[in-house]
């Protein structure tokens, strides 16, 4: 089953994906970091 999904899909395409995942949910934890520090000083 798994040999059927990787041939779907480029492989370029999964690493691409999952790069912009680990970028974006790291983005957003910074933000989110930003917003509780920024809250804590007021």
């Amino acid at each position: 089953m798994r040999k059927r999904i990787e041939s779907k899909f480029p492989r370029g395409l999964v690493i691409r994906l999952i790069a912009y995942l680990f970028v974006g949910h790291l983005f957003a934890f910074f933000v989110y970091l930003l917003f509780v520090l920024g809250g804590q000083n007021q």
